[in-house]
């Protein structure tokens, strides 16, 4: 049986948001899941003239001035920066941390079930690498919203064209996908992984019935 929701897509314009909204306007390949209205969180509207997406343009710095407009069944937070794009580690964790934890809260005083966040393989509260730090703060504070259903996803170093260069990126992506079958076990973890399958963990994810915190790596089990 079809359910009919409502999505919420945030960072849409990022790696894996592009890819995540075409696959949810798509609508496969998991069929139990229909989004009848996709409202997309950014700076710009998506491109485009589908009468499902509703697109909230804003900067992010006030979410909570806009929460009902932010109702929905399912939310998908797609934020993230680098430090080189963000220019501080203040602005990173601008992104990062606040944008990402007042979406969370907004949304799910809105009435949001269920909520979908990309964050990174090697996220950890108490790292003492920066990027894994925020990252790991972000997951945990999200966690204490109290969402019926929380899923994590953990991608490593994502593959695929941005709109802006990213030059330290650009040669990791050259070299991780050759040394990738070497990582086994454990270690699969930090293959480098195409947006698109972290898009496609995320819809499959969504199909799932499947309350609660659960942390996933790719590929999925």
């Amino acid at each position: 049986m079809t359910v009919p929701r409502t999505a919420l897509v945030a960072g849409y314009t990022g790696l894996v948001g592009r890819h995540l909204l075409a696959q949810l306007l798509a609508g496969r390949p998991y069929a139990n899941i229909r989004y009848a209205r996709i409202k997309t969180v950014g700076r710009r509207a998506p491109p485009g003239d589908d009468a499902r997406v509703e697109a909230l343009v804003t900067g992010l710095g006030d979410l909570a001035g806009m929460r009902e407009r932010l109702a929905a069944d399912d939310v998908f937070c797609c934020l993230g920066t680098t430090l080189r794009a963000a220019g501080s580690r203040e602005a990173f964790e601008r992104v990062d941390f606040d944008m990402v934890v007042d979406l969370a809260r907004t949304a799910h005083a809105a009435g949001a079930r269920r909520f979908f966040l990309v964050s990174s393989v090697g996220a950890n509260a108490e790292s003492k690498v920066f990027y894994n730090r925020i990252k790991g703060r972000a997951e945990a504070a999200v966690r204490a919203v109290g969402y019926e259903t929380l899923h994590i996803v953990r991608p490593s170093l994502l593959l695929g064209e941005r709109d802006e260069p990213r030059p330290g990126e650009d040669f990791a992506q050259k070299l991780l996908p050759a040394i990738g079958p070497l990582l086994l076990g454990p270690l699969a973890a930090y293959r480098a992984v195409p947006a698109e399958d972290v898009a496609r963990a995320l819809v499959e994810l969504a199909a799932r019935e499947q309350p609660g915190v659960t942390i996933s790596t790719l590929p999925l089990r």
